[in-house]
């Protein structure tokens, strides 16, 4: 099934936010995490992805630091705060009442 791409607006800082409390990963990283996770519900392009990692990161949620691979090419890596775990854990929680709210009006399947 096609999934509207605009319910994923709202909930793509609380996915990146949960991959990253597992570890630190660089973008690509987080783009097929993301899809394989979700059996490919959720493909980001880059042009969504970096954007809100930059914001995040300009909040202070994500730190960045870039580290060399095997393969000898440099990457940036994302790493979670302490305050990026708390805005996680306000966002779980936020995504907890809407999604009850959700099913109230439409019932659970």
């Amino acid at each position: 099934m096609k999934i509207d791409k605009s319910f994923l607006s709202g909930s793509t800082a609380l996915l990146v936010l949960s991959l990253l409390r597992e570890s630190d990963k660089y973008g690509y990283q987080l783009i097929t995490d993301l899809a394989l996770r979700s059996e490919r519900v959720f493909e980001l392009k880059e042009g969504t992805l970096y954007p809100v990692l930059h914001a995040l990161e300009k909040d202070g949620a994500l730190r960045s630091y870039e580290k060399e691979a095997p393969s000898g090419r440099v990457r940036r890596y994302y790493a979670i705060t302490p305050k990026g775990c708390r805005l996680l854990a306000e966002k779980k929680e936020q995504w907890g009442h809407f999604a009850h709210a959700v099913e109230l009006v439409i019932g659970k399947t």
